[in-house]
Order: structure tokens, then sequence, then C-alpha cells
């Protein structure tokens, strides 16, 4: 069945079953491979992203519940990378090995979004569900708390890797 859907502000139509999850409409049908596939039973968090507007798992979302609600996938973010969580992730440097980011830091921004100054408290409850098999919370956590003071100033730019690769 074709559905047409808004993934970070672009209208594409798919055809495909109802029943099929929003991860793979994302992944295999419109080529989008922020999102990533953890456990596919909604567990691990890496999976996360925006369906109007809230952090929902695309292993157990359903394309027939999409609607006509607007989708952002970690690409949907930012177009070149300097979303306030975005450049956070990378001036903390809270990767290891990276699997469990793009859904850590749609959690991020979804929290960010509520809550513009979150105490730890806040973050904790927020992130809970998103699982780091790296172990890397405490980074994550700080890295939260540093895209909230870069969001409190407005603060985009270019981000530190693309400046490393200039000089």
């Amino acid at each position: 069945m074709p559905y047409k859907l808004n993934v970070n502000g672009h209208t594409s139509t798919v055809d495909a079953p109802a029943d099929m999850p929003l991860l793979w409409v994302l992944r295999d049908m419109l080529d989008l491979r922020g999102t990533k596939y953890g456990c596919g039973i909604g567990q691990c968090g890496a999976c996360t992203v925006h369906l109007g507007g809230q952090p929902v798992r695309a292993c157990l979302t359903p394309l027939s519940l999409v609607k006509d609600q607007p989708i952002t996938t970690l690409e949907g973010l930012s177009p070149d990378g300097t979303h306030p969580v975005q450049l956070a992730w990378q001036e903390i440097d809270v990767p290891q090995c990276g699997y469990c980011q793009a859904g850590q830091m749609m959690t991020a921004a979804a929290l960010l979004a509520k809550n513009p100054k979150p105490a730890d408290k806040d973050i904790d409850a927020a992130m809970t569900g998103n699982l780091c098999r790296c172990g890397t919370y405490t980074r994550i956590r700080a890295a939260v708390h540093k895209a909230a003071e870069l969001a409190s100033v407005g603060a985009t730019k270019v981000p530190a890797a693309a400046n490393r690769n200039q000089e």
C-alpha cells in the first residue's frame, strides 16, 4: 500500500505493508542509515527517531501508525551537523563504538526541545532505555548539558571535526 511520508522535511511515497516497522522503511526504502537496528524489541533505543516531535522506537512503530506525522531522523536534526546536540557530542567526544549514538542523540534532542535546561535527574530519566554497551553514560550526560548550553546561546558553528580537516 502506498504511504506518503514527511521525513526530515521532504515528502516521499513508499509502497510497503502497513505492519512494516518504520525502521526498515527508513533504512531500506529511503536509504537513511543513521537510524540503527539494535534489538528489534524496543529495549535498546538505537532506532529512536522523532515522530510528530516525540521520540519513538522505529523498530516497534508500524508504518500504519505514522499517518501524517512528520518524521525526523538523525540526518534531519541538521543538514550540516550543526545542531547543538551534534556539536556537543563531537566536543565531548561521546562515542566509543558509536553504534547507539544516533538513538542517544535523538532522545537528547527530544529532551532539550521540552526541557532546555535539564538537571542530571531529568537527563537520567529521559535517557533511561537508551543502552550504551560501551558505558559512555557520563559523557552522554555531559554532552546533553553542553548541548543545552550551546542551544541557549543559539550556537551553530562548523563542527570541530570539519575544522581539523581544514588544517
